[in-house]
């Protein structure tokens, strides 16, 4: 039985990271960047509290931090291996790149779901 390649599920995970965080990183980062620091939103406080402690935002939230770290992964690899010509060191590369991506999910995922 043939083993099949890894690859297009990588590709997926950059795909989706990239759309996810286009999206959903500019919108949190004007809202608790510069509307909530600024003034120009007062929230009532308890009813954020509600809201981040809901597990459905904690889920999204982990969501976008695995898709986000997978994007830069796989984004990290390629700028090594095109731009560095350090195709040599190809599972150095994999193991720092992705092994950093799942270190950096299960962190998340630890500080998001306990």
């Amino acid at each position: 039985m043939a083993r099949r390649p890894m690859e297009p599920f990588l590709w997926l995970l950059f795909s989706a990271g990239g759309v996810v965080s286009a999206l959903l990183v500019p919108a949190l980062l004007f809202l608790f960047g510069l509307a909530l620091p600024l003034g120009w939103v007062t929230p009532d406080y308890t009813h954020l509290s509600a809201v981040l402690g809901h597990p459905a935002t904690r889920v999204v939230l982990l969501g976008l931090c695995v898709l986000a770290l997978f994007h830069w992964a796989h984004r990290f690899r390629y700028a090594l291996y095109d731009g560095l010509q350090l195709k040599h060191l190809d599972r150095v590369i994999n193991l720092l790149c992705y092994g950093g991506a799942l270190a950096g999910s299960a962190a998340a995922g630890l500080l998001l779901l306990t």
